[in-house]
């Protein structure tokens, strides 16, 4: 049979029951809508949770771990050397915190073609004075021009300029919180005082705040150079080395490479973050299953719609098989009328979708805890829309496919004898 004629007979019987049909049609839309719209949603949300973990964690670390000395005193006494020891209370042993030769491990990292950038830093424990209270917090020395470019670090002054950190000595970045505790405001002069009990007074030159709260109550930022002349070191000292790399998936090997090649402990964002990706992970499959969910439920009214149109045509179904037409071309008949609702519900509902997403995308969302982020995040990935066009027509497909088969059974005589 001539597949015109096939279409035409088709779209006759759509016109026919065109109340039900376009409640099949709202039904795929609406599923199809809702699939985009939370899964653009949930996947923007995610992209801004890993934001603020990818933005300012490095992808692998470098540092000198403190640790208790491998060789305890018992063990170098001859006397005891084919003993058993029992050791209790072990203390870390004496070592430096530093990264040694430093500067040529950073040479070295910045001419790896894996590498996108290398950014040093000191943390060091300190206390803000503010009047007759001392608050503990950590002072972070950075390399300004390469947290900025490597972990977007200027998206995190709220207030101030960063670059008044490498421009000017003996200036300091606060986190917004710990500054509010100090009373403190941009210009305003700040008191360190170190480990060893020195007081250093530093020029307050901005406002930090990376949407933690805890985080952001003790951090602070000072230049490399600052720092260093707090603790009493000398220019080289570096207690942690950030690389960035091309790629993050290769992070968990280059740590291990790293960690045998420069002597220094070494750790992966993967595994520094494991909790964190479990997350994201969850909140993904969850936003996949409720959209299928809604495919599947509207596949299931198509298939009700199409059984309800055979009873109610099965005279016609009978003319049309007496007539001349084949088993396979009632049965086409009727997965085009399945396929035109999955197809037309399914492109409505991929405009709809985007519409909404587009709308929730201009919702201001403004909070401190967020400082980079203006309105609500969404995700425009193709692959979404893909998806959601692709299960529209399998769901569609899937539900007109046995109703089909069922019409295409149909025996003209025994329906025209009934009548």
């Amino acid at each position: 049979m001539k597949l015109p004629l096939v279409i035409e007979i088709a779209k006759s019987l759509l016109l026919a029951r065109f109340k039900q049909t376009l409640v099949a049609a709202i039904g795929v839309t609406f599923s199809i809508a809702m699939f985009i719209t939370l899964l653009s949603f949930m996947t923007g949300l995610n992209n801004l949770l890993d934001g603020l973990i990818l933005n300012r964690t490095a992808h692998v670390r470098l540092y000198h771990e403190i640790q208790p000395s491998r060789q305890q005193p018992i063990e170098r006494l001859p006397e005891f050397k084919h003993m058993h020891h029992f050791v209790h209370s072990v203390k870390a042993a004496v070592a430096r915190a530093e990264i040694l030769n430093s500067a040529a491990i950073i040479r070295s990292l910045k001419q790896d073609p894996r590498v996108a950038g290398v950014s040093p830093k000191i943390s060091a424990q300190a206390f803000f004075s503010s009047g007759n209270v001392d608050i503990t917090g950590v002072v972070n020395g950075i390399d300004v021009e390469a947290e900025a470019a490597l972990f977007t670090f200027g998206d995190y002054v709220v207030k101030g300029d960063y670059e008044e950190l490498k421009n000017r000595a003996n200036t300091i970045i606060l986190g917004k919180p710990l500054a509010q505790k100090l009373l403190m405001q941009i210009g305003d002069v700040v008191q360190i005082i170190n480990q060893q009990g020195e007081r250093f007074q530093l020029k307050v030159a901005g406002f930090y705040q990376s949407g933690l709260q805890d985080f952001d109550k003790t951090q602070s930022f000072a230049s490399l150079e600052t720092v260093q002349k707090i603790l009493g070191q000398p220019r080289g000292y570096i207690t942690e080395i950030g690389v960035k790399t091309l790629d993050v998936a290769q992070a968990p090997a280059l740590a291990v490479e790293y960690r045998q090649v420069y002597q220094t402990d070494a750790v992966d964002i993967q595994t520094a973050n494991a909790q964190f990706e479990t997350g994201t992970f969850v909140r993904t499959l969850i936003a996949y299953a409720v959209g299928i969910t809604l495919l599947v439920v509207a596949g299931f009214g198509i298939y009700n719609i199409l059984n309800m149109m055979i009873y109610e045509k099965m005279d016609s179904i009978a003319i049309l098989k007496a007539t001349g037409f084949s088993g396979s071309d009632v049965r086409l008949i009727f997965m085009v009328i399945a396929l035109s609702i999955g197809v037309f519900g399914g492109l409505t509902g991929l405009l709809v979708g985007f519409l909404l997403s587009a709308f929730i995308d201009q919702v201001p969302f403004i909070t401190e805890a967020l400082p980079t982020i203006d309105t609500y995040p969404v995700n425009y990935n193709p692959m979404y829309y893909l998806v959601g066009i692709t299960f529209s027509l399998i769901t569609t497909y899937c539900a007109g496919l046995f109703p089909a088969l069922k019409a295409s059974r149909i025996d003209p005589v025994v329906i025209i004898r009934g009548k």
